[in-house]
C-alpha cells in the first residue's frame, strides 16, 4: 500500500492484517482528496479518521498538507502498526493517535474538525451514532465510506456521493 499524493506520495505503508482492517483502496482515496480539494484548502487544516485502521486516510491527508491529524483506533496491535508506519513521516507532533472506542472517544475531544472520516466496520450498523458523535466536533465536511444504505441524520446534507465498486463515499456538512 502507497501513499498516493502529496509530500509522501509512493512512501510505501505497511499494512495490518487484512483479517482485522480494511484499508481503502488508493482509487478511492484519490478520489476522496481529488473532491476534498474541490471544496477546500488543505494547508492549515485538521483531520479525524474515526476509525483508523490501517491508518493511511490520515497518513494521506498529512501528505496532502493538512495541518493535524487525529486518528483513532480500537485494536492495539493495530494501532502499533499506524505507529511503526509514522516513523517514515515528520510529523513534528502534527498526528494523535488515541487508543480507544470512536463512539466514546469522540464524546470527550473538545475540539472542531474541517474534515472527519467515518469508516467503521461494514455492517457494523454504527454509521448513524458515529454521526451523532461527530456533531458537535465539525467545523466542514464529513465523509462517510459505506457498502449499504446508510440514513443520514436529518441534520446533515448530502454535499456529493461518488461510487467506487461496491463502495459509496458520501460527503456531508452539517445543517446548521
Amino acid at each position: 500500500m502507497n501513499i498516493t499524493g502529496g509530500k509522501y506520495n509512493r512512501l510505501k505503508i505497511i499494512a495490518p492484517d487484512e483479517n482485522v482492517t480494511r484499508p481503502t483502496l488508493s482509487k478511492v482515496r484519490m478520489g476522496v482528496f481529488n473532491t476534498l480539494a474541490s471544496i477546500m484548502e488543505f494547508e492549515g487544516k485538521s483531520f479525524l479518521d474515526m476509525y483508523a485502521g490501517s491508518g493511511i486516510m490520515g497518513l494521506e491527508a498529512f501528505s496532502r498538507g493538512f495541518l493535524k491529524i487525529t486518528a483513532i483506533e480500537n485494536n492495539k496491535k493495530v494501532l502499533n502498526v499506524i505507529k511503526s508506519n509514522l516513523k517514515n513521516f515528520d510529523t513534528d507532533g502534527a498526528v494523535e493517535l488515541i487508543y480507544g472506542d470512536s463512539l466514546k472517544v469522540c464524546k470527550k475531544l473538545n475540539k472542531k474538525f474541517d474534515v472527519i472520516y467515518i469508516d467503521p466496520p461494514y455492517y457494523s450498523g454504527i454509521y448513524e451514532k458515529s454521526l451523532e458523535a461527530v456533531l458537535n466536533l465539525t467545523a466542514g465536511v464529513v465523509i462517510v465510506e459505506h457498502v449499504t444504505d446508510v440514513v443520514f441524520p436529518p441534520n446533515f446534507a448530502v454535499i456529493k456521493q461518488k461510487k467506487y465498486g461496491d463502495k459509496f463515499v458520501t460527503f456531508l456538512r452539517v445543517r446548521r
